[in-house]
């Protein structure tokens, strides 16, 4: 596996190690399925706006090495086939302090930083029996959420951090005790972003209906970014109503992901974004297969037909969209 910065436009400096948790449990002699082949290389280059490398492998770095090789692997395949940007995000505090120690050794990565909306209501409310499969956690309360919640906060004034999230509402994995620390975590995070002028990434899963309010309620920053946009083509219209960004992952190829076609049929290409959410959402025909960033011109090449767009038309549009939403390629907001 390549282990050489060069590929991705150079390394910046930077020291520690950093973990991750989880991958995909696809088959396989290993435990794992065969990578799926590198497709064609874009044309016009685009940035994966949401992926979590840290969750690529779990073997450790080197000593002195920032990423292991499977990361600098990543990076290096991307950049191979276009994907030449990558926004790195944080899930909790461990995972949000990885995120900004490789955007900051590596030059074309970016990082968010956040409490997932799954990692608010562990904090306060424990997990003695391992419901999360993250391992079992005692209960801090409000107290320990406010620590975290200042950690992120700090982490969110570094010029390598160009996002809050993701963060949002989940409705899905978390029961009905866990939705008021998820409203007050995501109440935070809006705060979090508009004060450090960051873009706020969003994750909304069966919370339509809160996300937009709490976002109306609270007052949205300058860009916000719906990550692996999940409703349909009525709350798209919404969301292009308030300019709000929404990001395609390799779900909308999954044959019955009809309603996500249409919502991305009727958004506009001025706010969309495309990404891999890897390790997760691997676009068809790989689905069960291992994601990682070099996969996005698969998606964005079935985003194109829906949009019946030529694919560098979209390209261009998405990569432009993902640069002013993350504002890189200009000096850091303050």
């Amino acid at each position: 596996m390549a282990a050489s910065a060069s590929t991705s436009g150079g390394s910046r400096s930077g020291g520690g190690s950093g973990s991750g948790a989880g991958r995909p449990k696809n088959g396989g002699a290993d435990g794992r399925a065969a990578a799926p082949p590198l497709p064609e290389p874009l044309r016009v280059p685009v940035a994966d706006s949401h992926t979590h490398l840290d969750m690529l492998d779990r073997s450790s770095p080197k000593e002195g090495e920032e990423t292991g090789p499977v990361v600098a692997d990543a990076i290096a395949k991307a950049a191979s086939v276009g994907v030449t940007t990558l926004i790195q995000v944080g899930c909790d505090v461990a995972g949000s302090h990885w995120a900004a120690r490789t955007a900051e050794a590596w030059e074309n990565v970016w990082a968010t930083v956040a409490l997932h909306p799954n990692e608010a209501p562990r904090i306060v409310l424990g997990d003695p029996e391992g419901w999360s499969r993250q391992g079992t956690r005692e209960p801090g309360g409000d107290a320990d959420l406010d620590v975290a919640l200042a950690e992120i906060d700090a982490l969110a004034a570094l010029p390598q951090v160009r996002g809050v999230g993701e963060t949002g509402l989940d409705y899905f994995r978390t029961g009905r005790e866990g939705i008021a620390a998820q409203q007050r975590s995501f109440r935070r995070h809006i705060e979090i972003a508009k004060r450090h002028g960051k873009a706020l990434v969003i994750h909304d899963r069966e919370a339509h209906d809160d996300v937009l309010r709490i976002l109306d309620e609270e007052g949205a920053p300058e860009a916000v970014v719906f990550h692996c946009y999940s409703g349909d083509a009525e709350m798209a219209k919404v969301c292009a109503e308030h300019g709000y960004l929404m990001s395609f992952a390799g779900n909308v190829t999954f044959r019955n992901a009809q309603p996500l076609r249409d919502a991305l049929a009727v958004a506009p290409l001025e706010l969309l974004l495309v990404e891999t959410d890897a390790p997760f959402l691997t676009p068809a025909p790989y689905r069960g297969r291992p994601n990682a960033p070099y996969l996005v011109p698969v998606t964005l090449r079935a985003m194109a037909e829906v949009k019946g767009v030529d694919e560098d038309r979209l390209a261009t549009a998405v990569a432009a969209n993902a640069a002013r939403a993350f504002g890189y390629g200009q000096p850091a907001p303050g």
